[in-house]
């Protein structure tokens, strides 16, 4: 039988942490603060729906990245941000971005085959 490594090897965790095809992109527009649930919907690609979002979100939340706060008020408001450990994943999606645009530029080049 196979070892379960979640929560006991940090990289097998992290990666279990951001399951989900667009968690990392969610965290990242998390990242400058609190948004509404059919703003993150507008700001995420036209593949993505209004129950796959909240599905992910929810899921974000469960793990302690993201808290969901609701306002007691007409119409409903829900907000949407990032909680303490969720924010120490910014640090990540920095070097993750300059991954990519490294990669874009390599891919860019005429040597660049798929």
């Amino acid at each position: 039988m196979k070892e379960d490594l979640f929560g006991r090897c940090p990289y097998v965790t992290a990666q279990k942490l951001l399951t989900g095809k667009w968690s990392m992109y969610i965290i990242y527009l998390l990242s400058d603060g609190p948004v509404r649930f059919n703003e993150l919907l507008r700001r995420m690609p036209e593949e993505m729906t209004h129950t796959t979002l909240s599905r992910q979100l929810k899921t974000l939340e469960t793990r302690g990245l993201v808290i969901r706060t609701s306002y007691d008020q007409i119409p409903p408001k829900v907000e949407y941000s990032l909680s303490e450990i969720g924010e120490k994943f910014t640090l990540i999606l920095d070097v993750l971005k300059e991954l990519g645009t490294d990669y874009i530029e390599y891919m860019n080049k005429d040597e660049y085959t798929e």
